[in-house]
């Protein structure tokens, strides 16, 4: 485990401008209100995006709305994901009128629902947090030919501590060629926050529409409760919060020093830091956390690195890999090697075959395997360590690694989805390619944004 190698800074820090990037300019003298279409950083504080677009709004005497949009079934994402969602959202609404800062809830994609909405409002600007999915970047492609021209858009990397554009410029080999880089630039931007200044022009322009919330929450579960919600996680901001460093069960506070030592053992899951649906939906900072973490470093030094790996470093590989890697969950995504195991033993006989039914039932012959399904089905996590075993049995009792990562895929996407143990971040399902000959475990990383593993 490589060890942290910075201290990050104790004062507030401005905004790196290389966290930004223009994908569309806008009129050399903007005037109108500039929107913030939040996706995948679901929060009011800590936020670059959030805080990017109020320093624009403020530089051109701009008000400054927030607007979310709700697709339908984004990735096929069911109850258990959308309804701690929308119950986030619901909550994150009060923070920012709060905040004196209005929040648009609209249906649709989002190159179908923002241009029409920011011609409405007369808008300068839209800000974009950043996601490194397919779907996410073909909207913002859409969104530069469909935007007004006079409407700047602009994307924020609000979820990595160091942008994945700036960490590498390609697709990184592993977290051995990627942490020296993240590391040499954490001095730059794994700083503390600004504060978020008030607006510098108040909302005077259409007003959100009322939600009932309990309307459109009911309606979205009842469509999607194929999987149904879990109890045991409440959502937004302050749970966040309260996970992370609590009085009374908090990460930081009371679990952190197992960290190191236990988290890879199944049996004491209070080791994890239970963190993962918060980080996945955006409710709370990555980059909170490490900041969070780094002022215990002093009496839980091991425990502390080992978790600013994972949060940092492994994380942020997983968003490298999708960015730079168009195949992320197909095997054209493999390294080379990795094809050539997987083709070399995909004949190889199997002792037992199963379906992708009996899969998702856990009606296999294997207990240990069952058991780490069911907790899956049941509670919406998996031990990660247990992951590992998961995924590598797929592929020794399916008929060839195509379809292996299809039904690996498939039952972390329907039944695990969003709200998973901690062991890899954000996007990622650990997919283990098995050589039957020397029976080594390669490792090949396949990320898809329902997976995100903690």
């Amino acid at each position: 485990m490589a060890p942290a190698v910075v201290a990050p800074a104790a004062t507030p820090a401005p905004f790196h401008p290389d966290r930004v990037r223009v994908l569309k300019p806008g009129s050399p003298c903007p005037s109108g209100p500039v929107v913030y279409w939040m996706f995948r950083d679901q929060r009011s504080a800590n936020n670059w995006a959030l805080i990017h677009a109020a320093a624009l709004a403020a530089r051109s005497h701009a008000p400054l709305a927030v607007a979310f949009c709700l697709s339908h079934r984004f990735l096929g994402a069911h109850a258990r994901q959308l309804g701690f969602m929308l119950r986030g959202l619901r909550l994150l609404r009060g923070r920012l009128a709060a905040l004196g800062l209005p929040f648009f809830l609209l249906r649709g994609d989002a190159p179908d629902a923002l241009p029409g909405f920011l011609s409405r409002l007369g808008a300068s600007a839209l800000v974009a947090d950043f996601s490194p999915l397919r779907p996410v970047r073909a909207w913002k492609d859409a969104l530069c030919e469909r935007l007004p021209a006079a409407v700047a858009l602009h994307e924020v990397d609000a979820h990595n501590v160091v942008p994945v554009w700036v960490a590498s410029g390609k697709l990184e080999y592993g977290a051995k060629t990627i942490r020296p880089k993240i590391h040499r630039l954490l001095t730059e931007y794994l700083v503390e926050f600004p504060q978020l200044p008030p607006p510098a022009v108040p909302w005077t322009g259409e007003a959100p529409p009322e939600i009932d919330w309990d309307e459109l929450i009911g309606e979205v579960v009842r469509e999607a409760g194929e999987v149904p919600e879990i109890g045991w996680c409440e959502p937004g901001e302050e749970a966040a919060m309260e996970a992370l460093m609590g009085r009374k069960d908090g990460f930081l506070t009371k679990t952190l020093k197992l960290y190191d030592s236990d988290r890879n053992d199944p049996v004491k899951p209070r080791a994890l830091s239970g963190l993962s649906p918060y980080l996945h939906f955006g409710q709370i900072s990555a980059q909170r956390c490490a900041l969070e973490a780094w002022k215990l470093r002093k009496s839980c030094r091991q425990s502390v690195d080992a978790f600013l790996e994972e949060l940092i470093v492994r994380r942020e590989l997983a968003d490298n890999f999708c960015y730079y890697q168009p195949h992320y969950d197909s095997l054209q995504g493999a390294w080379g090697w990795a094809r050539k195991t997987l083709m070399d033993h995909a004949a190889d006989k199997r002792e037992h075959i199963y379906t992708k039914e009996q899969l998702e039932k856990a009606e296999t012959a294997d207990p240990l395997w069952n058991a780490s399904q069911r907790e899956m089905v049941y509670h919406g996590k998996m031990h990660g360590f247990m992951r590992m075993y998961w995924a590598k049995k797929i592929l020794e009792w399916t008929n060839g690694p195509e379809e292996a990562l299809s039904i690996a895929i498939y039952l972390n996407d329907k039944v695990l989805g969003f709200l998973t143990s901690w062991n890899s971040f954000h996007c990622d399902i650990w997919f283990f390619l098995l050589d039957h000959k020397s029976t080594r475990i390669y490792k090949h990383q396949t990320c898809i944004e329902v997976g995100c593993i903690y």
